[in-house]
């Protein structure tokens, strides 16, 4: 894609990545109309993210005080068959940010599921313990967070291991009101990671996820990492 296709310029970093087996009937209803679900290993993954997002660009533009903030999303994979390429692509059930004003662009130009809520982050180094990441967002019943603890150096993920999985999806897709859904491409290099020792979770995860995706999320995830993030370019979408 051309330069003057690009919508969003940023960094992500220091995202906590969660990850819950699911079944297949869990997630249908939600895929938008021309994918289908992702697997590996024959297994279908949700994941609660949570990351850093800074010096972010909006079609070009630095917008003051919506520069650096927070983002936790629920998402899961998808694939789409474009000629001869598989498109591995990620759909987000709902992102949660700090700020209306971004929520509200993410709706209008993609129509995302976000959210606007109040975050905070604590990302603490320690020598000896080394890495601990944890954010958070406050709900009508209070506050809520994901809390990963890593130690060691990053690693670039093995080829086909669920780290890459998990982190190599290039692609976006979103239903839309109209019919069909939107494709837009997500640039960015390979991320390296670390394995989590400790991954917590706490808060009602049902007031914004509903009971079944609280459920799975409820049962505690069946891996846990950190990626180091990087530079990030988040194309202009096209509707299929």
């Amino acid at each position: 894609m051309a330069s003057g296709d690009v919508f969003l310029e940023a960094e992500w970093r220091f995202l906590v990545m969660l990850n819950f087996e699911v079944t297949p009937g869990l997630l249908l209803r939600v895929v938008p109309p021309g994918t289908e679900l992702d697997r590996w290993n024959e297994k279908v993954f949700i994941s609660l993210v949570g990351f850093r997002f800074l010096k972010t660009k909006v079609w070009g533009i630095p917008f003051p005080f919506h520069r650096d903030f927070d983002e936790v999303n629920l998402r899961f994979y998808v694939r789409r068959l474009e000629g001869n390429e598989s498109r591995r692509g990620v759909v987000f059930i709902k992102e949660i940010v700090p700020r209306w004003l971004i929520a509200a662009v993410a709706r209008s130009v993609y129509n995302e599921n976000y959210v606007a809520l109040p975050m905070a982050h604590k990302i603490d180094r320690n020598v000896d313990s080394g890495l601990v990441v944890q954010y958070g967002w406050r709900s009508k019943s209070g506050w809520n967070g994901v809390n990963l603890s890593v130690s060691g150096s990053p690693v670039a993920p093995v080829e086909g291991s669920h780290e890459q999985f998990i982190t190599e999806h290039y692609w976006g897709y979103a239903a839309q009101k109209s019919g069909g859904c939107l494709e837009y491409q997500v640039a960015h290099p390979p991320w390296k990671v670390w394995s989590g020792q400790v991954a917590n979770i706490e808060g009602d995860m049902s007031e914004l996820y509903g009971p079944e995706l609280a459920a799975a999320i409820g049962g505690g995830p069946v891996s846990a990492f950190l990626a180091e993030g990087s530079e990030v370019v988040v194309h202009r979408g096209r509707k299929l």
